[in-house]
């Protein structure tokens, strides 16, 4: 399960059994620390996941700015909570590569986020934003969660490669 924290939402991404690909799952609004650990927990359980991998938001030039400090600690509390491995996993730009991957997909996100800025109805434009910044999020879950996966299967293929002949 892959996770994209942020401070109002958090991504949740799961792959297929083979650990091949990601796929978005949901966005949880994220009240407080206590419940978001929570749904996270019982998700675990619920898709019986072995390795959750939380994207850290490291700054462009690599070092670790304020919001990767928050992840920092969030990871903290749910590791308290939970059995399986955490991994940290850099996630810069995801959001921005996820933004791009849905509009590949079709999506219109940047006019969609602007018709809805400027509705008639500021509350159902309020809740489209909203749906669309959670549809964006999960989409960065899955990306963070790809990127692991990709990692781990480019190991995988040099440990099974074997030993050049001398």
């Amino acid at each position: 399960m892959g996770l994209d924290i942020g401070d109002r939402r958090i991504g949740i991404a799961v792959s297929d059994p083979t650990q091949t690909l990601a796929s978005p799952l949901k966005t949880i609004i994220r009240k407080d620390d206590e419940s978001a650990v929570l749904e996270i927990t019982a998700l675990l359980k619920q898709y019986d996941i072995g390795r959750l991998v939380i994207g850290l938001p490291y700054l462009l030039d690599g070092s670790v700015g304020e919001q990767a400090h928050k992840v920092m600690d969030f990871n903290g509390k749910i590791k308290g909570q939970i059995t399986v491995e955490t991994v940290m996993q850099d996630e810069r730009l995801t959001s921005v590569t996820a933004g791009q991957k849905l509009r590949e997909g079709g999506k219109k996100l940047k006019g969609k986020i602007d018709a809805a800025a400027t509705g008639r109805k500021f509350r159902d434009a309020r809740k489209k934003r909203e749906r669309l910044r959670k549809e964006i999020d999960a989409a960065a879950a899955t990306v963070i969660l790809q990127a692991y996966l990709d990692e781990i299967s480019v190991g995988s293929q040099i440990s099974q490669q074997a030993p050049p002949s001398l």
